[in-house]
This record gives structure tokens, sequence and C-alpha cells, in this order.
């Protein structure tokens, strides 16, 4: 099908060809099927045409099939700009330094493209392909954007928000390239005066982002503000209530998720239901109860039919959630059914498949 312009671009037609952005950055790759989030895209980029074409399915294949096919089109497309997002990720943050020309534009192009396939991600079961506790930093970064991205969504912000708090949650953590990197590798307790030279992160990264005229201060205050907690507990000022940034609040619930969730140098990952669990503890003063209450009500929502492991091996099948105890649903194990909340030993260990 020869080239057609944005306002002729119908969803469901699939890219023959990449298209890039004025820069020759990659935009959207080739064989994405289009979206109303893709139009959005090519307009906010001023991209006139693409060449496409109108998908003609097997006549032997089935309405199930086709669709898993686009499916996992579609996530291997994610897994793609995953992997080029990581890539950029640690190239600014290796180059992280006052006054150091951030790649603004590249950055928001590649987080725009990885948004838009965010359909294919969900932070109870998303697995990075290429993983290395070294890199843990890097991936946080990425998986804490998707994951603010989803937590203002589901809390019904204003759309001008969603990019600028998805942004702030990719830069949260730069501040900590410039403290001493032998910290993140001591394997014993950090002595006070380590633990203060940690808690910098928070103040450099906000020096780093100050001054770059293509971010927001919503999005700059992140950097510093991450770790600030709803009862003036949390460093670096002290900050309570409201009076810490709403974008800062999100990606709060958002990193403290990662935290747990992934690999790190000295700590193995917990169970995303169990970190659910944390979660709920943490809103009861020191993360924002709203957002804790919108994020997990969300993750929970359509378990029924999740096949989980429980922490003492067998493999089971959600088949019921109580309300009022998101967490702890009832699991069938061959022929018996245990309603984890009565039985408190147990709890969800890993998510096999959503």
């Amino acid at each position: 099908m020869p080239q057609v312009t944005i306002n002729q671009l119908k969803t469901g037609e699939i890219l023959l060809e990449d298209v890039l952005t004025k820069r020759g950055s990659i935009l959207l790759q080739k064989g994405v099927r289009i979206t109303p989030r893709e139009i959005e895209i090519l307009r906010a980029f001023l991209i006139e045409q693409v060449n496409v074409e109108v998908p003609q399915p097997k006549q032997a294949a089935s309405a199930k099939e086709a669709e898993e096919t686009i499916t996992s089109i579609r996530q291997e497309h994610f897994h793609r700009a995953y992997d080029e997002m990581l890539e950029l990720q640690k190239k600014v943050f290796l180059a992280a330094a006052p006054g150091m020309n951030l790649p603004v534009m590249d950055m928001r192009a590649k987080l725009d493209r990885l948004i838009g396939l965010i359909d294919q991600y969900n932070p109870m079961t998303f697995v990075p392909r290429r993983y290395s506790t070294d890199d843990y930093l890097y991936h946080n970064s990425v998986l804490t954007a998707l994951t603010s991205y989803l937590i203002a969504v589901w809390s019904d912000l204003p759309k001008k928000d969603l990019i600028p708090i998805s942004m702030g949650a990719l830069l949260h953590d730069i501040g900590s390239m410039v403290i001493d990197q032998n910290l993140f590798k001591k394997t014993g307790k950090l002595t006070r005066d380590e633990m203060e030279e940690m808690k910098r992160h928070t103040v450099n990264g906000y020096n780093i982002l100050k001054h770059v005229a293509l971010i927001n201060e919503g999005t700059k205050l992140c950097a510093l503000q991450h770790h600030e907690r709803m009862d003036g507990t949390g460093y670096p000022l002290g900050l309570k209530g409201t009076n810490i940034h709403l974008y800062a609040r999100v990606v709060a619930v958002a990193d403290t998720f990662h935290a747990m969730t992934l690999n790190r140098l000295h700590r193995k990952k917990e169970s995303p239901y169990l970190v659910l669990e944390e979660l709920h503890k943490e809103s009861f003063g020191r993360l924002d109860p709203i957002l804790v209450k919108k994020f997990i009500e969300r993750l929970t929502r359509f378990s029924v039919g999740t096949v989980v492991r429980l922490s003492t091996g067998p493999i089971g099948e959600i088949v019921f959630t109580e309300q009022a105890n998101p967490t702890r649903p009832w699991v069938k194990v061959d022929d018996e059914i245990i309603n984890l909340n009565l039985n408190r030993k147990l709890y969800i260990s890993e998510v096999i498949k959503a």
C-alpha cells in the first residue's frame, strides 16, 4: 500500500517500515499495528506520512489464533523497545553530571514508543529478557517509569501529567551515579557517614536536572523527593503529605514496589503479592494511601485464572479474590481450594502466568 498521511491512517493497519524522528531515531518500528496511541505519537513528532498495509488474516486461521499472533508480535516489540530504552538509560546515567547535555528528545521518543505498547506490560509478571544485578539501577528506573505511568492512569490523573511523571520516574535515581559506587557493592552494614552519602543521591539528582529546560519542575522534583514520606520521616527535607509533589508520590510507590521485586546484589527479590502487602502497610503514614489503594486494586482485579506458585512449592490457580483481601486470594491446588486469608503461613511466592 502506498504512503498515507496521518489523517488517512486507520487503526489496525501495520507499519511496513520503521518510522524515524527528525533526528533519525526510531520512533515506531516496522510491524507495529496502528492504534489511536500510535497516531497520537506520530502527530506529536510531526510525522506527515507513513507506509502501511492492511492486515489480511489467513483464511485457515481462527480468530483466536490471529489474536494470539498479534499478541506475540506486540510482546516481541515491547521487549525490543524495553531493551532499547534500557541501553539509552545506561548511556545517560553513566554520563550523569551537573550541566550534562541530557538527550531529552531521544529519551522521550523511546519512552513514548514503550508506553505505546503498555498493554503488554504487567508489573506482577513482567521479567526482562536480559537481567543482571549489576544493571539493577537501570532496570529499576525503566520499570518504575512504566509502573508510574500505569498508577497515574489508574488514578485518573490529567493526561498532561502522564509523560512528565513517567520521565520523572525514568530519571529519579540519576543522582546515584555521582556518589561512591563502592557503597552499592559493600556487603556489610553501611556506616552513618556512608548512609548520609547514599541519601545525597536525591539532591545530586535534582542538581543534575534543575537546569534542563525541556523537562518541567515536577519531573525534576521526582529525583529530589522520591524518598520523602507522608509522615515526614523521609529525606532529604522531611516533607509531609501534600507538600511532597504528586509526581514524586507516584514514583515513590512504583520505586518501592520494584526495589523489592527485583534481584539486587545483596538482596533477593520478593513475591509481588508479599510486596503489595508491604505497600499496604506503608500506606498507613508513609506512602500515599490513595495511590497505593488504586495500585493494589488494579493489579489484583483480574487475578482469577492466574497460575501461581505457593510458598510451599505447589502450583495452583486463583479462583476467587475477596475485595477486602486482594493479596490473599483463594487458590485451587489439584482438588483442594486454599483460602490464603485464613492460612496466613502460606503466600504466593511467584506469579507464573496471568
